[in-house]
């Protein structure tokens, strides 16, 4: 039973899907920021690396990320000051036809919320616009909340198994799915 305060039936907020734009790069740089902190071992990247990158060479990034069909980063959005979502997609080197997501990431108080869907399905129509029909992925062996989440989404165990680009003791796993 409520208390008769007007936030018992508050309609939580909700957060845009779109592709990023070139002037996102502050934005963009305090989520890489928060990516970093959360969850170290799913990002390359180290967190002091990020927050000494200066603030052009996100601008740069974002910039090459807002067009074309050889790599794309999309957000959610919950207004004009935060993002509380990403996940990025460039061609793969070892096939043309194939998109690879990076740096998929969610705020943790928007874990639940659909958004990792939402992230997948803009970045398969980007794919699928380059003539790219397929959509690839490594998740750290282990990570079972992810990887769960990979398959409720369509994506499938390859079988391949990679080394950790920075963690010798970690192993990566691939999955796939069409875009």
């Amino acid at each position: 039973m409520g208390t008769g305060t007007d936030t018992d039936h508050v309609v939580p907020p909700v957060a845009a899907v779109r592709r990023i734009r070139a002037d996102d790069a502050a934005r963009m740089r305090a989520l890489r920021l928060e990516m970093l902190a959360d969850s170290p071992l799913a990002f390359i990247e180290r967190l002091a690396d990020a927050a000494a990158r200066p603030l052009h060479e996100y601008a740069e990034r974002a910039a090459r990320s807002a067009v074309g069909d050889l790599i794309a980063q999309f957000v959610a959005e919950t207004g004009p000051t935060s993002f509380v979502a990403h996940a990025g997609a460039h061609v793969w080197r070892d096939d043309p036809s194939v998109s690879v997501l990076f740096a998929v990431y969610i705020s943790p108080a928007w874990r639940g919320r659909n958004l990792l869907a939402e992230l997948v399905d803009a970045v398969a129509a980007w794919s699928r616009a380059a003539g790219r029909p397929e959509l690839l992925l490594e998740v750290v062996v282990g990570n079972d909340r992810a990887i769960r989440a990979y398959q409720r989404l369509g994506f499938a165990d390859t079988g391949v198994r990679l080394p950790h680009p920075t963690r010798p003791d970690l192993t990566e796993l691939q999955m796939r799915r069409p875009a």
